[in-house]
């Protein structure tokens, strides 16, 4: 149930991306850095989970940005050859000529098709962004955002038309108060970034009458409602019976995040079957990331991420794990 929230409402600062990655806190991800050769243009972090190593938000060099969030399904998907992460990747590392292009070929060729679904925003960092979704009833309108147009927009897990989800609407009316504070106040950049951290950390997620461990599957239908998913669910299910395994497990098969690849099992036990989760796909879930794009009007960028769990599950004391990175867009690189 990731969200981002973009918006070209600051004087300063011509587009602004903050997102949150919500997952199974142990699937493998790589921390945000500037990518392995050939891609060392790119910075963003990394799913080590499927080969292609793809992505949910990137910037390049030369001024290319994407992200992407998943989109929720009713039942779980069958399996797919396409990775949504390698479409956004195609994005930021391949020359693909114009996004106007880009986003035809997605939506017309099949690669969309082909993939789970998921609803994409890409662009270059100062013209207009385009928001496809593979989902989206009508693909022949494409929405446009940014490109000089004052706006703060939210999107999550649903189409970007779907104004429903009180995360999406709440998290558009922080950042846009946020930004009218930090501008008022004089606020250093600094400053700025941790307001929009707070925005991310905003958890309105309701808790009454469900147990401390409950898991994904009982919460899934109010997850909509809160920007921060709190670690949902047990990480570890030694010294369980097996009828508590089984209900335990069955929060395994909500698909929300449908990434549909082959997974590492867990640890197996004594008698040879895995009492922990499954690497990705089961196990404790809740907001793994928080990252804060910001894009000056001298062509400057700051991508700043903030890990809040280790791939144990485990909680990270805030700023252990984070990445700043600044550095200039060059359009000729």
């Amino acid at each position: 149930m990731c969200i981002a929230l973009i918006s070209t409402a600051h004087p300063s600062y011509p587009l602004i991306l903050i997102d949150n990655r919500d997952e199974y806190l142990n699937r493998p991800t790589d921390i945000a850095r500037w990518w392995p050769a050939p891609h060392t243009d790119v910075i963003g972090g990394r799913d080590m989970l499927r080969e292609v190593h793809g992505t949910w938000l990137g910037v390049t060099k030369a001024g290319k940005i994407a992200v992407l969030t998943n989109y929720r399904e009713d039942v779980t998907p069958p399996s797919v050859a396409i990775s949504r992460g390698a479409i956004i990747k195609k994005w930021l590392t391949e020359d693909v000529g114009p996004v106007e292009d880009f986003v035809k070929n997605v939506v017309n060729t099949g690669i969309a098709k082909d993939a789970g679904g998921f609803s994409l925003v890409c662009g270059h960092i100062g013209g207009k962004l385009a928001v496809i979704s593979n989902r989206a009833t009508d693909q022949s309108q494409v929405p446009w955002i940014a490109g000089g147009v004052v706006q703060t927009v939210g999107l999550s897990n649903a189409a970007f038309s779907d104004r429903s989800w009180r995360k999406v609407t709440l998290g558009e009316e922080l950042m846009l108060n946020t930004i009218r504070q930090s501008t008022e106040n004089d606020e250093s950049e600094d400053q700025l970034v941790q307001r929009f951290l707070d925005v991310l950390s905003h958890d309105t997620l309701p808790r009454e009458g469900k147990a401390g461990d409950a898991g994904l599957e009982t919460y899934i239908t109010e997850l909509r409602k809160t920007i921060l998913v709190p670690p949902l669910g047990r990480k570890d299910l030694s010294g369980l019976r097996d009828d508590e395994i089984a209900a335990a497990r069955k929060h395994e098969k909500v698909d929300v995040i449908g990434h549909n690849t082959p997974i590492r099992a867990g640890t197996p036990v004594a008698n040879g079957r895995s009492r922990t989760h499954q690497l990705g796909v089961s196990g404790v879930y809740g907001t793994q990331k928080q990252t804060v794009v910001l894009a000056d009007k001298d062509g400057n960028v700051r991508f700043f991420e903030r890990t809040l769990f280790d791939e144990q599950s485990n909680p990270i004391p805030r700023g252990k794990a984070d990445v700043d990175v600044k550095f200039k867009i060059d359009k000729h690189n």
